[in-house]
């Protein structure tokens, strides 16, 4: 079961972050700055990061950089298992607890992991945002995929990565 503070009148300001792991070549963290800048700017202000490693651990950071000059940017960490850090190394580790610390909101799945939790999490991250902010690679046997076909399915607009620079 996840619980979670975060209030569900929030939904339709909400944007979940979704990527890969590995980041490419191509990643920008000047580019990703941008394009959460745009987001913000069509007044998404809440953003659900899955804790992952790679872009959603960027994303999150990235968010923290902006929240200081931008006190209504809320982030919220939508954790997929109890247990998640302790399959982490241990300097990544340390970080997922800071961040958590450092989230406005968790959603936590209350047990260790199990079967489909990281699903679980993807369809919370769904269900609970207007508008999913996506790095995509091209791999179709991904969470990332997983995540953007359930959006396609429920209507909810995806922004792709480098969107700030082909909306301008």
């Amino acid at each position: 079961m996840i619980e979670s503070n975060i209030p569900p009148f929030l939904k339709n300001v909400s944007c979940a972050v979704t990527g890969h792991r590995i980041l490419g070549k191509d990643f920008d963290k000047d580019i990703l700055i941008r394009d959460l800048g745009y987001v913000r700017s069509k007044g998404f202000n809440v953003f659900l990061c899955g804790m992952a490693l790679g872009f959603d651990a960027e994303c999150f950071r990235a968010l923290e950089e902006m929240r200081k000059n931008d006190p209504e940017i809320k982030i919220a960490a939508v954790v997929p298992c109890a247990d998640q850090e302790e399959r982490f190394p241990e300097k990544d580790a340390e970080e997922h607890g800071r961040m958590i610390l450092s989230a406005d909101f968790v959603a936590r799945e209350t047990r260790d992991y199990f079967r489909g939790c990281m699903l679980k999490r993807n369809d919370f991250l769904v269900d609970n945002c207007s508008v999913l902010y996506a790095y995509y690679l091209g791999r179709k046997k991904s969470g990332t995929y997983y995540t953007m076909k359930k959006a396609e399915r429920d209507k909810v607009e995806t922004l792709f990565y480098g969107i700030s620079v082909s909306a301008r």
